[in-house]
């Protein structure tokens, strides 16, 4: 009898924890860290370029859209980002209309949003260790500006090089 009552029991709580739960994961309060970037965006590089951004929230507020755009090089580009409540991550993709693809997953660390690349197998006229890692690094976040810096790793993560800062100045 006392086994079947442990047996029971087990069954119980396991059974309970496999319950979906009742909170949809997009309203997690971890799926609202990216609002911060939802809007229209004047963006400034090198001192004297300039690109916008529109960022907006879709697929019943549960992904997180952005339309990059330079019209000086005619670069353009979107993502997609996602809180996955399973991970407990965001996972953001990148393309491009040079043919660029950019897989990242990352987090809140303090006060910034980071997101990092898987690390590659490069050629050495790229990274002299032949591995590199990337992350983009959203950080200064106010409701009127934020940072953010592409930066590259060739040690594992340990030093990260800044390859592009761009200043967002949300417009008015």
């Amino acid at each position: 009898m006392k086994y079947i009552l442990i047996v029971t029991a087990c069954f119980f709580f396991s059974s309970s924890k496999a319950q979906p739960s009742n909170q949809k994961p997009c309203s997690l309060p971890e799926a609202s860290q990216f609002y911060f970037w939802l809007g229209d965006w004047n963006l400034t590089w090198s001192d004297s370029l300039h690109g916008t951004n529109h960022v907006e929230k879709i697929f019943g507020n549960c992904t997180v859209q952005e339309n990059f755009n330079d019209p000086n090089t005619n670069y353009s580009g979107k993502s997609w980002s996602v809180y996955n409540a399973n991970y407990k991550m965001w996972q953001q993709t990148w393309v491009d209309s040079q043919g660029g693809y950019i897989a990242l997953t990352g987090n809140m660390h303090g006060d910034s949003l980071i997101l990092t690349t898987a690390e590659k197998n490069v050629p050495v006229s790229i990274s002299p260790t032949e591995k590199l890692i990337n992350r983009m690094v959203y950080y200064n976040i106010s409701q009127q500006s934020f940072n953010w810096s592409w930066e590259g790793s060739n040690d594992g993560g340990k030093t990260w090089k800044s390859n592009w800062l761009i200043h967002y100045q949300r417009k008015k």
